[in-house]
């Protein structure tokens, strides 16, 4: 199976959300996970991972690890042209780098040229940007490109947004 997983933030707590789905053209998430964490790290610019990781792996209790092919997060696996770790690397290190990352970011780092793969859905003029650690940037590129759904985001992770914004 594979995952994507995304956090919000409130005021006094962080909402961790995964859904799982088995095929890369699943219309539907097959399980959504839902988590509310109380005590949350706070926000250090430059140091995002320490905040979101721990909710990730929150999450994650939720799976068997075993039972993970690869996992999708909202942000950055790698960060610039020299290879800083972003929240997908770390999350890649916790898990005994034996799960693939694929981190898709609706924003691009101007730093990140080499590292990076922006793509085009649908009629959308606004890239994805997509990285990846354990498994091929361009093969993971062309699996989110090819993600179910007519619009910028694929429909799984657009399901997943609005989860996890939802209260």
């Amino acid at each position: 199976m594979k995952i994507a997983i995304d956090v919000h933030y409130r005021e006094n707590f962080a909402k961790s959300v995964s859904i799982e789905f088995q095929n890369w053209d699943d219309p539907s998430p097959t399980k959504i996970n839902e988590k509310i964490l109380p005590e949350v790290e706070e926000y250090i610019s430059g140091e995002f991972y320490k905040r979101e990781l721990p909710c990730i792996l929150e999450i994650l209790k939720e799976t068997k690890t075993e039972d993970i092919e690869l996992i999708i997060v909202d942000g950055y696996v790698v960060l610039d042209d020299q290879g800083r770790a972003g929240l997908g690397m770390y999350l890649f290190e916790a898990l005994g780098t034996t799960i693939p990352i694929i981190g898709v970011a609706k924003r691009e780092f101007k730093a990140n040229k080499k590292k990076v793969s922006p793509i085009l859905r649908g009629d959308s003029q606004n890239p994805l940007y997509v990285t990846s650690v354990g498994i091929d940037l361009k093969e993971a590129a062309e699996k989110i490109k090819g993600m179910y759904g007519d619009y910028r985001m694929p429909n799984l992770l657009r399901i997943l947004d609005r989860r996890t914004k939802d209260d």
